[in-house]
């Protein structure tokens, strides 16, 4: 299996480029986001890459890092979600948007996506949800804190968490936009002291908001 391709841009097409790596020149298929940032015809690219094989075919996808190329992944896993779709997706918004919109709940954001209507904008947040937060690490770090987390055995959710519920209510009533809103009191809630304060998380917020 090809996970990485070096070499030099060869060709560019509307969503796909050559690679020729040592004379041999690999077809890639690319999301929107990643065509338009590669460097000129005849400069060095390296590219992270999924490979599908088929009966009938075989396939390279690149991705500009890792992480990308991981979502790519996790994405194909959604039923409705093949590869064309994963890369409209993965072309439309970066992957800490996209992370951020499962996360928030925001099915406006996803549907701006080529072949995401609200059925499959639903079943991406459903399905995708429990794993962007376990990977939090790796995906745009911190907006899970914001994030409700699982309820406790007594059927509660933690303080916390629903303070933070508040604050990203609070942050849209103001006019925010709810991943907006959500991605702030993420990052505050990773800033603050005390998070369960519901007044010290809003104004941290609206400072990140601010910059």
């Amino acid at each position: 299996m090809i996970a990485r391709l070096k070499g030099t841009l060869d060709e560019v097409g509307l969503d796909w480029i050559v690679i020729d790596v040592a004379g041999v020149g690999y077809q890639v298929f690319c999301s929107a986001i990643v065509v338009s940032a590669l460097p000129a015809i005849g400069e060095p690219l390296s590219l992270h890459i999924e490979t599908h094989v088929r009966e009938d075919h075989i396939h390279l996808f690149g991705f500009a890092s890792a992480k990308e190329r991981e979502c790519f992944r996790m994405l194909t896993t959604v039923q409705g979600v093949g590869a064309k779709v994963g890369l409209g997706i993965l072309g439309t918004l970066s992957v800490e948007d996209l992370t951020n919109a499962i996360v928030a709940g925001d099915k406006t954001l996803l549907t701006r996506a080529d072949g995401v209507g609200p059925r499959l904008a639903a079943r991406l947040m459903t399905e995708l949800k429990d794993k962007i937060i376990s990977l939090n690490g790796g995906f745009a770090p911190g907006v899970a804190n914001a994030a409700p987390a699982p309820a406790r055995a007594d059927g509660t959710e933690g303080d916390d968490n629903m303070v933070a519920a508040d604050a990203v209510s609070a942050l849209v009533n103001l006019g925010y936009g709810r991943v907006e809103a959500f991605s702030a009191v993420g990052r505050a809630a990773q800033a603050v002291d005390d998070a369960s304060s519901l007044d010290n998380l809003i104004l941290v917020a609206l400072k990140e908001l601010s910059q």
